[in-house]
């Protein structure tokens, strides 16, 4: 499943041996080389402020409930596990980084991106449109596949907008909810008289 990492933020997190909730999602920690979030910080009673990060290899479980560990001893330092510490270190974040594509065509800024629930990898970047072209079309998602290359300042696509468009209507989306706004009627719904 995907998930919008705008929504991981505030996300409760769920202790097993605790039987409920010691704090919640507060912070992303992404990892620029692999194109993924490698770690949480995280905050709440039971997380002091030494001991406020969390590593995604130590989530049991991610459901509509929240992030289900072990036990509070999962949350770890900043300087605990060196590659989370170098990251860090990097100050690396994706929203508000500006996209452009190979030829230099600016395609607007990263508001957000999405993510997979079993192992947090990046799959599509959503970016806003620059306010002439925001007119007709507000946002773009531009799949993984498409960046070339992550800077510290941007991202860089490797086709043009039209093509990645195309390409991201053609991923297969399911969506996960009823419309209540529907204006047909589902095939099996069955008419009264």
């Amino acid at each position: 499943m995907l998930i919008y990492a705008s929504r991981l933020l505030g996300t409760p997190l769920l202790s097993m041996q605790a039987a409920g909730e010691i704090g919640y999602l507060s912070g992303l920690i992404v990892d620029p080389d692999a194109l993924k979030i490698i770690a949480f910080y995280v905050t709440g009673a039971l997380a002091s402020r030494s001991m406020n990060i969390l590593d995604v290899r130590s989530i049991r479980e991610y459901s509509n409930l929240g992030a289900v560990i072990d036990s509070v001893d999962e949350l770890v330092e900043k300087d605990d596990v060196m590659r989370i510490s170098q990251v860090i270190g990097l100050n690396f974040t994706l929203p508000g980084l500006k996209v452009e594509t190979k030829k230099g065509t600016k395609l607007g800024r990263v508001i957000d991106f999405t993510v997979t629930d079993d192992n947090f990898t990046v799959k599509q970047l959503i970016v806003k449109r620059p306010l002439v072209k925001s007119f007709l079309d507000p946002e773009l998602t531009i799949p993984r596949t498409e960046i070339v290359e992550i800077t510290d300042y941007k991202v860089i696509v490797k086709d043009e907008e039209k093509t990645i468009r195309a390409r991201a209507e053609k991923e297969d989306f399911v969506p996960n909810f009823v419309n209540p706004f529907r204006t047909t009627k589902p095939a099996n719904a069955k008419t009264q008289d």
